[in-house]
């Protein structure tokens, strides 16, 4: 749903005690490219060879949702089947498990949000990756055209089949807004069940998820970056849970005076305006991930609402419409219980 973003969210991490006995596990951190992104993973573990090999197969898990969810990679699962769309428009599609339990995941969030979180805006995305490269706004016949497809409703869902329709040709899915964070979470979901590491964190770009505690913590140690450089960071303690900020700190272009956000809202075609940073803590990766979205395209109260009707999920809303007006800091009733102490 949006265009590749740099991290908002930069983890501060605690250093073990170089006096250990050995009987501890220790500390030990890998990164690998994938999403466009660079992922990170810390870990403790009890030996480095351990550690690298539970790493890397986590690293591969990733890479295997990257073949399935990109947009940049033709022979993708999403490419083939938009392209199959285009082909043959309303033809059901077989998916693998790991699409279709993502699309639902994507369908349940857009009825959620009324359409402020969509993938179907892929059209409109790819516009305005035009308009940052160009430093002019999209054609108007050509985004009227893009919006023509766009609209969660023009997709169909046949999970006893695990088939796709797509109802109109030239539909092209975005999955940026919500494959990160469900990435990190099968990344710890394969350290933990595959290698019995428990101790670890993956952090995806703006996207952070994480397992139990390092030793003797109570949780790792999140900072949120902040609106605008300079200013104050706030820090967060998480232990099984996951954080996902979104904002336009790096990502935005201006034209003709106006700054656009990389963030698009799928009701208008445009690029968010104004400065907002939207910070959302959730269970799992793929619920932060999106909701992040949705948050930041909602009216304030809106998401508000959103978010506490989701069970453990918090927020922190940061929004400066212009130079002229005040800064507007909204938090849900839960967001408290997650700063650090």
């Amino acid at each position: 749903m949006i265009f590749p973003r740099w991290a908002m969210v930069v983890l501060v991490l605690g250093i073990l005690s170089a006096g250990s006995l050995g009987a501890e596990p220790t500390r030990h951190e890998f990164e690998s490219k994938h999403m466009g992104v660079t992922f990170r993973i810390v870990l403790y573990a009890n030996d480095r060879e351990a550690a690298e090999k539970a790493s890397k197969s986590a690293f591969d898990r990733v890479a295997e949702l990257d073949q399935t969810f990109s947009d940049y990679k033709q022979d993708s699962d999403l490419m083939k089947l938009c392209k199959a769309n285009d082909a043959e428009p309303g033809k059901g599609f077989k998916v693998s498990e790991d699409f279709l339990k993502v699309l639902m995941a994507a369908e349940k969030l857009s009825k959620q949000s009324d359409g402020a979180f969509d993938i179907t805006v892929g059209p409109v995305v790819q516009l305005w990756r035009l308009a940052r490269r160009t430093q002019q706004l999209p054609d108007t016949k050509e985004l009227g055209e893009a919006m023509a497809k766009v609209g969660y409703e023009k997709i169909s869902i046949h999970p006893s089949t695990s088939e796709v329709k797509l109802k109109l040709p030239g539909m092209r899915l975005d999955f940026g807004g919500i494959a990160k964070g469900y990435a990190a979470d099968e990344a710890l979901l394969v350290l933990s069940s595959k290698f019995n590491i428990k101790r670890a964190l993956v952090a995806a770009s703006g996207d952070i998820t994480c397992g139990d505690p390092p030793p003797g913590k109570e949780g790792w140690s999140v900072d949120i970056a902040p609106i605008a450089k300079g200013q104050p960071v706030r820090n967060l303690t998480l232990s099984n849970a996951a954080v996902s900020t979104s904002g336009d700190l790096e990502q935005f272009v201006e034209i003709e005076g106006v700054r656009y956000s990389h963030i698009v809202n799928p009701k208008t075609g445009l690029g968010l305006t104004g400065r907002r940073s939207v910070t959302v803590i959730a269970k799992r990766g793929i619920d932060a991930d999106s909701l992040t979205k949705a948050a930041s395209i909602l009216p304030a109260e809106k998401a508000l609402t959103l978010i506490d009707s989701i069970e453990g999920a918090a927020t922190h809303i940061v929004v400066k419409e212009n130079d002229e007006k005040p800064m507007v800091i909204t938090e849900s009733k839960r967001f408290e219980q997650y700063l650090a102490k």
